[in-house]
């Protein structure tokens, strides 16, 4: 299996600061990113079920979390922070878009943003969520590019895949009833983000797409993925971080046959979609291991879903329904 490993973690992010920015998905994902940064080892289940918590892998809770209130509602906070002489990472909880600019007002700017709140902005304020999470994205996007340098990354990842059924702390009493429609809702939110995020000239991952096909590895809650997923994700961000920077992460070529191409299910999805030239198509290795089940997946190499007009830091982009 050709994955990334510590070593190339460890060299690719040599003196940068990174944000991991979001929901408990994305503390996941901080966590495998800082657990990589010192071994090849994956997150045990334990690790992934715990928030809050002190200590995690020679990190700190900077603030929130247990030396906070511990709950399920939105004014939940938690910052952590992964720091060595050559690695800084850093982790914030968010429950909306619209309250996370502030956190880059201050201090030293990161080299690379990742960000996405969708599942909290669509559930937990208003059923009728597009008004407001479009007003929302706008305004965050407009202050990222105005607070943030000219070559700081910020990469919008698209949320991942929900199930039908929904269970765990996050479905609280007074959102179960939204339980069944949330999936599409999150569908049609990760198009509008993406297509918004593209515009202010941001990057997109769009991690709904690589993940349609291992629903295996989501955990039986709906929500939340085992540890082989959250290293597949930590892949796909540092391949993603590596050709934005014009660094090569995997040197090693797969054995031949070892790569596949679909069909690129988001021209037929999304209605009016752009043709793509496969010379536009990166493909991932497959991953040989029938335990991990992913398959390789085209990503766009300059991570561009739909073109809209672009738009200057100060101006954004018509607004329109979809």
């Amino acid at each position: 299996m050709n994955t990334v490993t510590h070593r190339q973690a460890v060299e690719l992010l040599h003196n940068k600061f990174i944000v991991v920015l979001g929901d408990s998905n994305h503390r996941s994902m901080y966590k495998d990113l800082v657990l990589l940064l010192q071994k090849d080892a994956h997150l045990t289940r334990s690790q992934l079920k715990s928030k809050g918590e002190l200590v995690f892998e020679h990190d700190t809770l900077v603030e929130g979390g247990r030396m906070g209130e511990m709950t399920n509602g939105t004014g939940y906070r938690e910052v952590r922070q992964f720091c060595t002489d050559h690695h800084l990472i850093r982790f914030y909880f968010a429950t909306c878009v619209c309250c996370c600019v502030s956190h880059f007002k201050k201090g030293i700017k990161p080299d690379v943003v990742v960000l996405n709140s969708c599942l909290w902005d669509v559930s937990r304020y208003c059923r009728q969520w597009r008004p407001d999470y479009k007003e929302n994205l706008n305004r965050l996007f407009i202050r990222l590019k105005s607070v943030l340098p000219d070559d700081c990354l910020i990469i919008w990842n698209m949320a991942l895949p929900l199930g039908w059924r929904l269970t765990g702390g996050f479905l609280v009493p007074e959102i179960q009833a939204l339980g069944p429609m949330l999936r599409h809702d999150v569908i049609e939110a990760n198009f509008y983000s993406a297509t918004l995020a593209n515009a202010y000239g941001l990057d997109v991952l769009d991690l709904h797409f690589f993940f349609r096909h291992s629903l295996q590895h989501r955990a039986d809650d709906g929500v939340h993925w085992n540890a082989l997923a959250h290293r597949y994700i930590t892949q796909l961000l540092l391949q993603h971080i590596a050709h934005a920077w014009g660094e090569e992460l995997l040197r090693q070529q797969p054995a031949a046959g070892g790569w596949t191409c679909r069909t690129l299910a988001m021209r037929s999805l999304y209605n009016g979609g752009p043709n793509f030239d496969q010379n536009d198509l990166v493909l991932h290795p497959r991953f040989d291991d029938p335990d991990h089940g992913f398959v390789g997946e085209p990503v766009f190499r300059v991570s561009v879903i739909v073109k809209p007009q672009s738009c200057s830091n100060n101006e954004g982009p018509i607004s329109r329904d979809i």
